[in-house]
């Protein structure tokens, strides 16, 4: 529910980079980390060929159900983002709103740069989104927001509870506040991201020299104005392209 109207506007952006970045044909989808599957439902729901993996098999559970409700097929599976093997290639794959963060070590991520591009055929995509911080952002930031679908409401707030700069880590508390007819409950988690900055970030890409970096975004999922990856961007979004 949390990110439920951002999903459209994300699937319509990865079918128009498809279109404009891909060499061939787009049809076999990868979404490493694919948590409970917003868009692993949605491109199935488009008649593409879905893979996603997750290491939370309660959220693995949750997607097949509501895969099953909506007569869709994808293949659903536990994985590890930064050890998996599928035996098979995918046109192009995707992550997205952070997911690549909870790696929090160059070692993890300098790995699934590497898997995501075993497992990806010449000329095919990885559509890469995360949170980049600028120098002098204010590193506590937090954010509130409030969703309804019928009688159930939730208000989610995320915070920044601590940092390690040494160790480019943020802890993030997120608390969900669920209403419901029955009554109201709120669950919380806390949980380590990496950060990067812009440099940061291209020298991590650098490290699987066969991507190429063929344009940058940001979360307006705008494929008209491309951006710059420099210290100006925060919401970013690279297409890489496998050589």
């Amino acid at each position: 529910m949390g990110f439920r109207d951002e999903t459209k506007p994300e699937a319509d952006f990865f079918e128009k980079v498809f279109e404009k970045y891909a060499v061939g044909k787009v049809q076999s989808l990868l979404e490493p980390g694919c948590g409970s599957g917003r868009l692993v439902v949605e491109m199935a729901s488009r008649g593409y060929s879905v893979t996603g993996f997750d290491l939370n098999e309660v959220s693995l559970r949750w997607l097949q159900q509501r895969l099953n409700r909506r007569k869709l097929s994808a293949d659903v599976r536990v994985g590890d983002m930064t050890n998996f093997s599928l035996g098979k290639t995918y046109d192009a794959a995707f992550n997205t709103y952070n997911t690549f963060r909870h790696l929090t070590d160059e070692t993890a991520a300098q790995s699934h740069l590497k898997h995501v591009a075993d497992h990806l055929r010449s000329g095919g995509l990885f559509i890469l989104g995360l949170h980049l911080f600028p120098p002098g952002c204010d590193p506590m930031g937090s954010e509130r927001w409030k969703v309804k679908n019928g009688k159930t409401e939730v208000t989610y707030t995320l915070k920044v509870v601590s940092t390690e700069p040494r160790k480019r880590l943020e802890h993030l508390r997120i608390i969900m506040t669920i209403k419901t007819a029955s009554g109201k409950r709120q669950l919380r988690a806390e949980f380590p991201l990496r950060t990067y900055n812009a440099t940061q970030f291209k020298k991590t890409l650098q490290s699987e020299p066969r991507f190429e970096l063929c344009e940058v975004f940001d979360f307006w999922y705008d494929i008209s104005e491309p951006q710059k990856l420099n210290n100006e961007i925060v919401d970013t979004v690279v297409v890489l392209r496998k050589k």
